[in-house]
């Protein structure tokens, strides 16, 4: 009987889902010549982990929500051959819907094959790119095919990566860097780690056909420890591809060569600045410095040195594999490709996606993303981390490109897209992003360390019910300044969330500040909490629960709170069966 295959999603959102608890499962509860149990990663559908994804007879169906009493049926069905219908997550219409949209290219590979074996990863075409490139073609050309594909680099400024490439390649020097940044930081963004964790020979692949094409002979993959599945699949896959001729010295029979190691960051997000990345490489603090000198001129250890970030080295074997015109087919004005974005926040089917260029927000969030998983109105979404800016609803109609998105305050950034319904506070939204930059600095800059702790001081003041008309032209004066003065992107782009905000929603900073009202009922100095009485049955659960003892009434009676003992945690209303209690 021909054994059944069966895989399941190990990357860190499927573990942290439990999926490891049910791969242990499965490999404990069958016959080894039964079952073939592989180790895969994140399909990019976190909201439905655990995955398992069973192939038998070339059918490959794709199960979410997998737990132990479902595993055990699927253990069932090796025995009686019918596979359960129920719990599959690509044929309904909600899977259907999160990935029909979708282009895959980075993650073509993600959730499909073990990103433990180089074999698997050879099965799909693995490094037929860089025989390729290195049997067929000169350097130059390399970068002459990387231009006309138009691929922007993906870690946020968006600049032409053939471009960057030729600068490295036109650069002297004895000893040439190749780094690949790694140093993933922004709050709800995941897109690095998970390539990493799903198709870590694909980024060495990409890393290897820069390095023919501009000379480098060391390469760095600059990762941050708080990644480390991502660090020990990429350590293996430098293992397995040494032994294989694809990694070390005289590549493929060549003389071309090429050596690569990890480096663990210590998670500072300042890091993520190239000049800081360079230095924390060297074993220096991570403070960003001057350019020029670029890094392409000087950068580790004075020598030139070319950095692009996880994102930009996957899709380059796809290019050089299957020409520039099969990526650049995907194009929306001057962007080219497709982009990999992390759903988070209040959204429905939050996870992974890889879209072409020219889709809208409201494509992405509404008909991809499925809304707010609240079921609530979406109010707006954040775009490019801590340095992006908020995007109102009224504007979802606004393109996914580079241009489009800079256009409303906003940029692009690694990818990261949180949503916000409309329970959502803008202005303490602000306030948490200000808070991240301003803890991250790295203090050089005397705008940036000082500027920013000015500016997070008025939003607390603000959110606190502390606000005077002032605060509003002095943030606004502050940001600019911040903007132009400070060295690095850290400090230059930290205003944009206020920014923004202040641009699309300054009705709920004018709130905070003249009516002392929270619109959105988040900041708790500007609410109260009170029990409706038509409402209220007197079941005494909020009593039970409150922690001050602030509610107070008899049973099967109206209750009522004292709202100089109440601490707005929210607990009665969270508790409350009936929507007796609410905010105003």
């Amino acid at each position: 009987m021909e054994k059944t295959k069966v895989y399941v999603g190990l990357g860190s959102c499927g573990i942290a889902a439990g999926a490891q608890d049910i791969y242990d499962h499965l490999r404990e509860n069958t016959a080894s010549d039964k079952l073939d149990l592989e180790v895969t990663s994140c399909v990019g559908m976190c909201y439905a982990e655990p995955i398992v994804e069973v192939v038998r007879g070339g059918e490959r169906i794709r199960y979410g929500s997998v737990d132990k009493k479902f595993a055990d049926r699927i253990i069932a069905s090796l025995e009686s051959g019918d596979l359960p219908e129920d719990h599959v997550v690509t044929t309904t219409p909600e899977g259907k819907e999160y990935l029909d949209r979708q282009v895959k290219i980075v993650l073509k590979n993600c959730g499909i094959i073990n990103p433990e074996s180089i074999d698997d990863y050879l099965s799909v075409n693995g490094y037929k790119a860089l025989e390729k490139a290195v049997n067929e073609y000169e350097p130059a050309k390399i970068i002459e095919i990387m231009k006309e594909s138009g691929l922007r680099g993906r870690g946020g400024a968006g600049f032409l990566t053939g471009q960057k490439w030729s600068f490295l390649a036109g650069a002297k020097g004895e000893k040439k860097f190749l780094v690949c940044n790694a140093d993933e930081g922004d709050p709800g963004a995941f897109m690095d780690r998970s390539v990493l964790e799903g198709d870590p020979h694909k980024v060495l692949e990409g890393m290897l056909i820069a390095s023919y094409a501009t000379g480098a002979q060391e390469g760095v993959i600059y990762c941050r420890a708080e990644y480390p599945l991502a660090i020990k699949r990429l350590n293996k896959a430098i293992a397995e591809a040494k032994e294989r001729n694809f990694l070390g010295d005289s590549i493929l029979g060549t003389d071309f060569s090429f050596h690569v190691h990890v480096k663990e960051g210590a998670g500072a997000f300042v890091c993520g600045e190239e000049t800081a990345l360079m230095a924390s490489i060297e074993g220096k603090r991570g403070m960003p410095r001057l350019r020029p000198p670029f890094p392409a001129e000087s950068g580790i250890q004075q020598s030139p040195t070319n950095i692009n970030n996880v994102e930009t080295y996957a899709n380059v074997p796809f290019i050089i594999l299957n020409g520039p015109e099969s990526y650049n087919k995907y194009s929306f004005k001057n962007s080219y490709g497709t982009k990999v974005f992390a759903l988070a926040g209040k959204i429905k089917r939050g996870g992974l996606i890889e879209v072409p260029m020219g889709l809208s927000i409201k494509e992405i969030v509404e008909e991809i993303g499925g809304g707010t998983d609240s079921g609530r109105p979406v109010k707006a979404v954040q775009m490019g981390g801590p340095a992006g800016g908020c995007i109102p609803a009224s504007m979802f109609d606004t393109p996914i490109d580079y241009d489009s998105i800079n256009e409303t305050g906003a940029i692009m950034g690694s990818g990261g897209l949180v949503v916000m319904d409309d329970k959502t506070c803008m202005v303490d939204v602000a306030r948490y992003f200000l808070a991240f930059t301003q803890n991250e600095s790295c203090g050089k800059c005397t705008f940036c360390r000082v500027g920013t702790k000015r500016m997070l001081e008025i939003l607390t003041r603000i959110t606190e019910g502390k606000g005077v008309p002032d605060d509003l032209d002095k943030l606004e004066e502050l940001a600019h300044h911040v903007q132009k003065t400070s060295l690095c992107g850290l400090g230059q782009l930290a205003p944009n969330p206020v920014l923004t905000t202040l641009k699309y929603f300054r009705e709920e900073y004018e709130a905070h500040i003249f009516d002392k009202k929270c619109p959105a009922g988040v900041c708790k100095p500007l609410i109260t909490i009170q029990i409706i009485t038509e409402k209220c049955t007197g079941c005494t659960a909020c009593a039970r629960v409150c922690p001050v003892s602030a509610i107070s009434g008899e049973v099967k009676k109206p209750h009522e709170i004292d709202p100089e003992v109440c601490t707005r945690c929210g607990l009665c209303i969270e508790t409350c069966n009936f929507d007796a209690i609410e905010v105003v």
